[in-house]
């Protein structure tokens, strides 16, 4: 009848992607209320994979906190330890936002159906705005996060 709901879609698996992130070793639990990056136990916490639009959304989730993973000391050693609304958070939501696009972009997917990125980014922008060089340097180190998330599932089947 029309008072039933519709099903929700399920989110497709799309079976390089998820060879790709796994080959990168990073512990990702599902279940939490929002995703984010750990630090201190090194993990990545997602919300059920149902929760998401689309397998964009759920994608472009995981390498946004992929690229956030890729920072830590024993990785590629970014700062990040800034608070909401400084410039090093700023310049670490930037970077993990670009590499995003980037390893979206190198595994043939789209990236964020949201239609958000651009606003998101543009705040990030502002907060960075005394900085010229700000969207330069931050994809340059989104260029090296993509990079080395690349190097897991490298034709030697070798991490870094």
């Amino acid at each position: 009848s029309p008072a039933e709901a519709a099903p929700i879609e399920p989110v497709l698996v799309i079976d390089h992607v998820e060879t790709f992130i796994r080959a990168t070793g990073a512990k990702i639990a599902y279940g939490g209320k929002q995703a984010c990056y750990r630090p201190g136990p090194d993990d990545i916490q997602m919300p059920e994979r149902g929760r998401f639009l689309s397998e964009v959304h759920l994608y472009s989730t995981i390498f946004h906190e992929l690229g956030h993973w890729s920072g830590a000391k024993s990785r590629l050693d970014r700062d990040l330890s800034g608070r909401f609304g400084s410039e090093t958070y700023a310049m670490e939501e930037l970077i993990a936002e670009l590499s995003a696009a980037f390893v979206c972009a190198d595994l043939g997917i789209e990236h964020d159906p949201r239609d958000n990125t651009a606003t998101y980014v543009e705040n990030w922008l502002k907060v960075l705005k005394q900085d010229s060089r700000a969207v330069i340097t931050a994809a340059a180190k989104a260029q090296a996060v993509a990079d080395y998330l690349r190097q897991f599932s490298s034709s030697t089947g070798k991490g870094p």
